[in-house]
C-alpha cells in the first residue's frame, strides 16, 4: 500500500511540474497580400470551409483551444500544428513556387477526398470542421478547378 501511495504521489507531481514546460502560441503576423483566401479572392463559401476545417493547422491563424494549455495534450497539437504548416501553410501561399502549389494542392484533394483531413481527432473537438461529402465535393471541385486552369 505504501508503494502505491508513493507511486501516485510521483505521477501527480510530474504531471505538476510538466505544467511548467511551456509551448509556443505565438501565431506569426499574417500578410494578407500572400494569404491563400485573400490572395485567390476565394468564395465566402469555400474560404468558411477552409477556414472551419484546415487553418488551425494549415495557417499561422491557429486558435488555440482551452485544452491546449495542459501538457502533455499541448506538446502533441503544437507539433500536429508545427507538422501540418510544413506541409501546407496557406497564410504563405503566394510565396510558394508553381510546382509547389501544383503539388499541394494534388495531396490536399487526394487527403480530403480519402477522409484523412481534417484529422479524425481533431473532428472529435471541432464540429464545424467535420465535413459533409457535398462540401468535401465542394473543395475537391474548387482545388481541381485552380490545377486545372493553373491559376494556382
Amino acid at each position: 500500500m505504501k508503494t502505491a501511495k508513493k507511486i501516485v504521489f510521483w505521477c501527480v507531481a510530474a504531471f505538476a511540474l510538466i505544467q511548467f514546460i511551456p509551448i509556443d502560441r505565438v501565431n506569426k503576423p499574417v500578410d494578407h497580400k500572400v494569404n491563400f483566401i485573400e490572395a485567390k479572392k476565394t468564395p465566402a463559401k469555400i474560404a468558411g470551409l477552409i477556414k472551419g476545417a484546415c487553418y488551425d493547422c494549415h495557417s499561422d491563424e491557429t486558435v488555440y483551444p482551452k485544452y491546449s494549455h495542459i501538457a502533455p495534450i499541448s506538446w502533441s497539437i503544437k507539433s500536429h500544428i508545427n507538422e501540418g504548416r510544413e506541409h501546407l501553410n496557406f497564410s504563405v501561399w503566394d510565396t510558394y513556387n508553381n510546382d509547389l502549389k501544383k503539388n499541394m494542392l494534388t495531396s490536399a484533394i487526394s487527403t480530403i477526398q480519402a477522409k484523412v483531413m481534417p484529422m479524425p481527432g481533431y473532428i472529435v473537438y471541432h464540429k464545424e470542421a467535420n465535413l459533409s461529402e457535398a462540401e468535401r465535393t465542394l473543395l475537391v471541385h474548387y482545388f481541381e478547378e485552380m490545377l486545372n486552369s493553373k491559376t494556382y
